[in-house]
């Protein structure tokens, strides 16, 4: 729906998947959209280097997230929740649906 303005799929992915979920990281994402891995991770790049997301790691993940400082941050998100609201239903229902939880104690790998 954004591919006009953003330029590509993947960009588009990447930011309604990270508002809709606060953060996120490359392989998350790509299996979420049922899609390659490697041109979601070129952006998630792309818009780090751009300013738009920060990066942090837990363990050996890259988790990206919205950079607070970007000035036109909350103008992007009223643009990515508008283009939300658009999704069907159900993918909007999983995209907000995030089921992270800490593993029990003594579960076995």
């Amino acid at each position: 729906m954004l591919e006009p303005i953003l330029g590509s799929v993947s960009r588009e992915r990447v930011l309604i998947f990270i508002l809709a979920r606060k953060e996120g990281y490359g392989r998350e994402i790509a299996r979420f959209f049922e899609t390659d891995i490697d041109p979601i991770q070129k952006q998630c790049e792309k818009l780090e280097s751009g300013g738009v997301l920060v990066s942090h790691f837990a363990g050996r993940t890259h988790l990206y997230s919205f950079n607070p400082r970007y000035p036109f941050l909350n103008e992007l998100r009223c643009l990515l929740e508008k283009a939300l609201s658009f999704y069907p239903e159900e993918e909007r229902e999983k995209l907000v649906m995030n089921r992270r939880r800490p593993r029990r104690p003594g579960k076995p790998l």
